[in-house]
């Protein structure tokens, strides 16, 4: 198997026409084969010299642990895993296609695989993924997902099928079926193990069953959540969720003074954005998609979302 592909020459821009093709959905795919979707051209990642050269190191070792053990599915996975990291989603993609050409319906090459499908904008493809993985994983024993980037503390806050019902509920929500979508959040919730990823998944049930016109019962998902809960790494959306119980201020979200602002803009002004829009504030929701949009963070699930949001909002 190839170690590295050249890189597609595309624009770096996303046509509104080529996300609508997206949303429109295409016939069913063979999860076991390559999937068709519009490729696009990925900007370089965010990330200093340093960072790079670190992730570079640690995609060469997991080749080199394919390299010698070619049969070894996990190694496989890796190299998919440390391929993406490096924002290579196209390379990425074709290493877990190849992986499904051997090991057809294993769900954590399509739940990898979804994940990928939705950071390059093509989630009819990333939802038939993330949906055959659920039915591959139903009344299976759960499992720690390993982190590839792990927190501050170094414990993982994932499992295989919460991830795999967060991915799909997303997929979901980009192509506008957002009573689906909260069905898959709420499962992810419900299954989870931790107070991270109850409250990342509450997060997008919530706005999930917002856009759906449940408001009674988007505030009831976000009940279980107070100021002093102690969370490894999901602090945006825990912070998110106290702006939807009227604890913090909107705007005071958008991270203009400190930090990462792009990434702020990126994690948090999706949801700051989304909020004023099921308020009926469309032109405010508009113009903070808008800047969620123009940031670098290319990848993040915020940015995605608010290019879905405006190229859904902008249709006639």
């Amino acid at each position: 198997m190839p170690t590295s592909r050249p890189r597609p020459s595309l624009p770096v821009c996303i046509p509104i026409m080529i996300l609508a093709l997206a949303l429109a959905g295409c016939a069913e795919p063979d999860t076991a084969s390559a999937p068709e979707y519009t490729r696009v051209q990925i900007p370089e990642p965010p990330v200093s010299d340093e960072a790079r050269s670190a992730m570079e190191a640690d995609l060469a070792a997991a080749e080199a642990r394919l390299a010698d053990n070619p049969d070894d599915v996990d190694a496989l996975i890796w190299v998919g895993r440390r391929t993406a990291y490096l924002w290579r989603y196209h390379d990425a993609i074709e290493v877990f296609s190849e992986g499904l050409e051997r090991w057809p319906n294993h769900p954590e090459l399509l739940r990898h695989r979804g994940h990928r499908l939705i950071s390059v904008r093509a989630f009819e493809q990333a939802r038939e993924d993330l949906s055959a993985a659920a039915a591959a994983v139903e009344g299976q024993p759960d499992v720690v997902e390993q982190d590839g980037q792990p927190n501050a503390a170094g414990i993982p806050t994932s499992t295989l099928q919460t991830n795999i019902h967060y991915h799909l509920g997303l997929a979901h929500y980009l192509l506008g079926a957002f009573e689906e979508a909260a069905r898959h959040f709420g499962h992810c919730r419900a299954i989870a193990t931790n107070d991270d990823m109850r409250v990342a998944a509450a997060d997008w049930e919530y706005m999930a069953l917002r856009r759906s016109g449940l408001h009674d019962e988007a505030r009831e998902v976000i009940a279980f959540v107070t100021p002093d809960m102690e969370l490894l790494e999901n602090h945006v959306y825990h912070r998110r969720i106290l702006m939807y119980q009227g604890l913090v201020a909107p705007d005071s979200l958008l991270g203009r003074a400190d930090g990462d602002v792009a990434l702020n803009l990126a994690t948090q002004g999706y949801g700051v954005g989304n909020w004023y829009l099921t308020e009926g504030d469309t032109t405010r929701a508009l113009a903070i998609f808008r800047d969620v949009v123009a940031g670098q963070h290319w990848a993040a699930f915020g940015t995605i979302a608010a290019v879905a949001d405006l190229a859904r909002l902008s249709a006639p």
